[in-house]
């Protein structure tokens, strides 16, 4: 791959004899994520539902603590000497820090404070010292509950004092913070005067004691309150070894009710989507989870992993394929975070990346339901599957491929879903256009988040597919256009291609794939390359949330 002019700018100081970024290259790293001050009115809360907003701001905010430990066990002593050093240059690191949630530049794949080394890949949950090979073939030599707890998303892997390992309950490694986030959250339901928000976060709190997130998933799935807080262990992009292992992350919004109502109408759809996914019959799921409950909400506060690097516009939870069997799962779109983002990247990207003629169709519902589809097509298409016999799932068997090649999925296949909705007359056929526009621009936002990063080594695959089918096209004046004639055929092939894989669960397809189809091609780094002077994401400022909790 062709390093960016400031990798590469990076790179060259390194070799010269600078150890570390200088104080100008810091800022112009931090200035690739655009402040935002992020507001959110609340004025028609009553008083009892701002008083539990505060708890749960509160609680939020220590997620940010657990995930900075599960990132690396030296998080929180660099961040002390940061926090000290009161020069420009300590100044400009600690704020990096804080946007990374580490040492480590997201962007970039590399340390910007001396001495830490590459970021591991393994994260802070398994045994200091340990080989990726050991503990696969340590987990795999234990029987059939203890391999369960030690494959599963809340537990880690740590080194007994006479050297034998052991899975521990998050329950127990994090038990300082998890003590005061289930009081915070107690309190919070005590205020409420919403059952179903009242019930989540009572489930909520004694999961985080007792380890067990089941019935607590249940009852944020059946979550139906003026609040929407997404709170605990989550997505497990961060464990690269394995994705086996969920990070701490919390999402404190109000819901956005006119949004909500406008495209509840998506989650009637997907079993008609399901029936009709580019795949052999047998691995469709005849029978949905029943709920497919769709939120837009307003963010107040957002904190650990799900505010690190490039932040989240939209998620689909929870990733527990038990309760996604049972109950379905559940689509929050992040308006105000995408709206930030559509202003502030995406249309800056369109005047660079796109002819003049097509800049006009990029807009912002194309994006957002875009975005909404993404995220309700993670929920389709195989997830617990069966390899040689055995019942598995798609993430345990693709392993580290599974993060990227889901983001894939969800994007590719998110854009043949909406095209088949037009077919139906679910949705307007005159935005066809302006969707798959849209949708090209946002390509070359994905693919500057970088190719160790999921949803960037993703949107790679996606666009060398698209362009070697033809149905994106580099112009002679290194534009892209889209093929209006070969596109909607090279989106299903895709589609299929991607389920296929993940369906028979064939890692050694998948790691081919990424391997050979998920790098930089020389006429997309250029576009990429004049885009150095516009924002790759935002830096949010969590205005609201310092007003309700300062602390």
């Amino acid at each position: 791959m062709r390093q960016t002019p400031l990798i590469a700018c990076l790179i060259s100081a390194v070799c010269a004899g600078a150890e570390t970024p200088d104080l100008g290259q810091l800022e112009r790293m931090a200035a690739r994520f655009a402040p935002v001050d992020v507001r959110v009115d609340l004025s028609k809360l009553p008083t009892s539902e701002r008083e539990a907003l505060t708890k749960l701001v509160e609680a939020a905010k220590l997620m940010d603590a657990l995930f900075l430990r599960q990132v690396s066990a030296q998080n929180e002593s660099w961040l002390l000497d940061l926090v000290r050093d009161r020069s420009p240059l300590g100044e400009a690191r600690l704020r990096y820090f804080l946007i990374n949630k580490g040492p480590w530049s997201r962007l970039d794949h590399e340390p910007f404070l001396a001495g830490v080394g590459a970021k591991p890949p393994q994260a802070n949950f398994y045994p200091a010292g340990a080989t990726r090979e050991q503990v696969e073939a340590w987990m795999n030599g234990l029987p059939g509950a203890e391999q369960e707890a030690a494959k599963g998303f809340f537990t880690t892997i740590r080194r007994d004092p006479d050297g034998t390992w052991r899975a521990v309950p998050y329950s127990l490694e994090y038990q300082g913070e998890l003590q005061r986030a289930s009081e915070l959250l107690s309190e919070a339901a005590a205020l409420t005067h919403q059952p179903t928000l009242r019930r989540f976060l009572e489930s909520r709190a004694g999961a985080f004691l007792s380890n067990d997130y089941f019935e607590s998933d249940v009852a944020w799935m059946e979550l139906d309150a003026s609040i929407e807080p997404t709170i605990g262990p989550y997505e497990v992009y961060e464990d690269e070894w394995f994705n086996f292992k969920a990070a701490f992350e919390a999402f404190i919004a109000v819901r956005d009710e006119e949004f909500s109502s406008r495209l509840a109408k998506f989650g009637a759809e997907l079993q008609y989507l399901e029936d009709r996914l580019p795949i052999e019959a047998r691995w469709r799921n005849p029978r949905l989870g029943a709920l497919a409950p769709i939120r837009v909400v307003d963010v107040v506060i957002a904190t650990g992993d799900g505010s690190r690097g490039v932040q989240t516009a939209a998620y689909n939870l929870p990733n527990d394929e038990r309760v996604v069997a049972q109950k379905g799962s559940k689509r929050v779109m992040l308006k105000n975070h995408q709206e930030a983002k559509f202003e502030r990247a995406l249309v800056p990207i369109s005047k660079v990346a796109l002819p003049a003629a097509d800049q006009p169709l990029v807009g912002f519902d194309a994006f957002f339901t875009h975005i909404l589809m993404h995220e309700l097509m993670h929920g389709l298409g195989p997830q617990a599957i069966s390899v040689d016999g055995k019942q598995t799932t798609v993430r345990q068997m693709l392993k580290e491929t599974n993060g990227p090649l889901e983001e894939a999925k969800a994007d590719i296949s998110g854009l043949w879903a909406l095209q088949q909705l037009m077919d139906k007359g679910i949705l307007d056929r005159r935005q066809e256009k302006a969707m798959y526009v849209t949708f090209l621009a946002s390509a070359f936002r994905s693919l500057r988040f970088g190719l160790n990063e999921a949803h960037g080594k993703g949107m790679a695959l996606q666009m060398n597919y698209l362009l070697d089918q033809g149905g994106f096209r580099a112009s002679p004046d290194g534009s892209f256009v889209v093929d209006w004639a070969k596109i909607r055929q090279a989106v299903q092939d895709l589609t299929r291609d991607i389920m296929t894989i993940q369906a028979t669960g064939d890692y050694a397809k998948a790691k081919e794939t990424l391997d050979t189809m998920a790098t930089i091609r020389p006429e997309v780094q250029r576009v990429i390359d004049r885009l150095a002077d516009v924002p790759v994401d935002i830096a949010p400022r969590y205005v609201t949330a310092q007003e309700l909790a300062p602390r």
